[in-house]
């Protein structure tokens, strides 16, 4: 999704009097607090209650007959889509429907309501800036997972390995189960030769890896990237990276689940 070029087709919408666009944040966060017993459908209700009931009070029965045409939509929409809940609901439409825009997100929001000539944007906007589009490297001495996110959803992960004995670096498809030789695991023997090793070769390591990573960030189109590992391995890495990094985060979160790592960097 370009969610950049959805706001500004949206930004040229402005429609008349009796046909308004429907704004719709809905908090549908199944761990939030305030959400546990399904608040949000008192929220979806009152929400669409009171516009409704106002405009039978203002007597305008075609204004009216529009936000019904509209309601009767927005309630099919999330109906439709009540099994594959993610945090939010975020919708934009008009009885016509030359304005829908409607769609689950796993980026959380203030839920509000709005029935006006155009679409109240301000809290896509803000949220757009809070998840952009991010490169998360986590690196483990050898071992390094790149998590490309945007909106705070996972869109892809990789997982690279340096072979010891070529000194290359090799991408795998999922989660690489180090021997012993390389340090994580067996005799100690065989730990301590290759802590020996890693401490004497990894910015050098660091430097062979560090373009391909540059190049993923360009290619990806990446706005924001984050480093993240133990004191002695993120900053080294950093150091051989020229895409400027964002933050550098010192915890060894490699084994972590990806929506742990996005909940430790984006909250």
């Amino acid at each position: 999704m370009n969610l950049s070029q959805q706001i500004k087709q949206l930004e040229n919408v402005k429609k008349e009097s009796d046909n308004k666009v429907l704004t719709m944040y809905l908090n549908t966060d199944p761990s939030d607090a305030e959400q546990q017993a399904g608040e949000w459908k008192i929220h979806l209700k009152n929400g669409l209650r009171n516009f409704e009931s106002y405009l039978q009070e203002d007597n305008n029965q075609e204004e009216l007959k529009n936000f019904r045409s509209v309601k009767e939509k927005v309630e099919e929409f999330v109906h439709h889509n009540e099994q594959h809940f993610k945090k939010s609901i975020i919708l934009f439409a008009t009885a016509a429907e030359d304005v829908w825009f409607a769609d689950r997100f796993q980026m959380p929001v203030r839920t509000e309501f709005f029935w006006e000539e155009v679409p109240r944007l301000e809290q896509l906007k803000e949220r757009r800036e809070e998840y952009p589009k991010s490169g998360i490297i986590l690196v483990q001495k050898d071992e390094i997972k790149v998590i490309e996110a945007y909106l705070n959803e996972i869109l892809n992960t990789e997982y690279y390995k340096l072979d010891i004995d070529t000194e290359k670096w090799r991408q795998f498809t999922g989660p690489h189960q180090a021997d012993a030789s390389m340090g994580s695991g067996g005799k100690s023997a065989q730990r301590d030769k290759f802590n020996a090793r890693y401490e004497a070769n990894k910015q050098r390591w660091y430097k062979n890896i560090a373009p391909k990573l540059d190049k993923k960030a360009k290619d990806q189109g990446w706005d924001n990237l984050y480093v993240v590992g133990e004191p002695g391995e993120a900053p080294d890495l950093e150091e051989e990276l020229n895409k400027p990094v964002t933050q550098i985060i010192q915890k060894n979160l490699l084994d972590h689940e990806e929506s742990k790592v996005l909940e430790e960097i984006f909250g």
